[in-house]
């Protein structure tokens, strides 16, 4: 290992998942593993999470990929199709659809072979992204009359702000959801990893974990620990090179950063052309051969520069670990100004990936 190489374990993957049904015993999970599982690696991710009772992806293009891997469990297009093209391919790979406009009910009653469709359809109860608005309801059960072959899957909305768990909107979108259905029949589902582990009410007949599974904090400032979940990707490199430099000098582009003292520094073969995020800021943890350090300066495409104080063992070659088992990602995330979700899926392809049991 020279570069970025990434470990998913697949053990704590599934651990993951009986965290979610422990916290939603009596819902069914559709596994969210839409943009290549969260960037862990869809058509891996979808094998080890066989217990999970259906998939939810965001494009056809993933559909079809798990299909041609050999993937036959039910899989859920989450942003529906784009054109009666895409439709007629969505069935034949045997995808359930999400309807979150008219356009999309227009495609299933202007082809006769989409009659018998698997659906589920959006409401926007608060989001204001995706879904058909309660106003239009009406209309939308008249239309759905007129084609009795489709098969309802179920009804759906998203949460806009379930990690906040001070915040009443998820009391309020819950609430409009169930005053949408009062005595309409078909699956519900709301909760999303956040709804899973702080809003019960939310879990109904399906929930959509997404983030949780990948062992990131589904709720804003807590660990995901708490949770009882298990970090899945742990991201390594090694130190390249170590130097020694007097107090007083600057290191990297700009020389943000200047020595405050007499000191080693580390050079890691990791950077902004692996995915590692550019704007992580000095002070940003990582662990070297289990050691804290952090980060200092800017970080360039192929390099970090690390401070050394503390690590006084350290030699070149060691493993440098920057995020995974014992330094969490939405940790790193915080010091970068963004979330897990992005440093996962961020990884480009100079990464190696490598799957694990634990």
């Amino acid at each position: 290992m020279s570069r970025g190489h990434a470990v998913i374990d697949l053990g704590a993957l599934r651990h993951n998942l009986r965290q979610v049904r422990r916290f939603a015993p009596q819902s069914r999970v559709m596994a969210a593993i839409k943009a290549n599982a969260y960037g862990h690696g869809m058509v891996e991710v979808a094998r080890a999470l066989h217990d999970a009772d259906a998939y939810a992806v965001a494009s056809l293009t993933e559909a079809v990929t798990l299909r041609a891997a050999g993937v036959q469990h039910p899989l859920v297009l989450l942003g529906g199709v784009l054109s009666a093209e895409e439709l007629q391919k969505a069935l034949q790979h045997q995808l359930q659809l999400v309807v979150h406009d008219f356009r999309q009910l227009e495609f299933l009653e202007q082809n006769v072979f989409a009659r018998d469709a698997a659906i589920w359809i959006k409401i926007d109860t608060g989001m204001h992204r995706l879904g058909i608005s309660p106003a239009q309801l009406p209309e939308l059960h008249r239309r759905l009359a007129t084609l009795p072959g489709l098969r309802l899957q179920g009804w759906m909305t998203h949460f806009a702000r379930a990690d906040e768990t001070d915040r009443p909107e998820t009391t309020q979108q819950i609430r409009v959801f169930q005053e949408c259905l009062d005595g309409v029949t078909g699956a519900r589902s709301l909760a999303n990893s956040a709804g899973i582990v702080v809003w019960p009410a939310a879990h109904a007949d399906w929930v959509r974990p997404g983030i949780m599974l990948y062992g990131g904090s589904p709720v804003k400032g807590e660990p995901a620990q708490k949770f009882g979940l298990k970090p899945v990707m742990s991201l390594r490199s090694r130190l390249l090179s170590i130097r020694e430099l007097a107090a007083g000098e600057a290191v990297g582009y700009g020389g943000d950063w200047t020595t405050p003292q007499r000191m080693r520094i580390g050079i890691v073969a990791i950077g902004y052309g692996d995915g590692y995020p550019r704007h992580a800021a000095t002070g940003t943890p990582v662990l070297v051969s289990g050691q804290r350090a952090a980060l200092v300066g800017r970080v360039s495409m192929d390099l970090i520069t690390i401070d050394l104080r503390g690590c006084e063992t350290a030699r070149e070659g060691d493993e440098v670990l920057l995020w995974g088992a014992g330094l969490p990602a939405d940790e790193v995330a915080t010091h970068a100004d963004t979330i897990a979700y992005d440093l996962f899926c961020g990884l480009t392809r100079r990464v190696n990936f490598e799957y694990r049991e634990s």
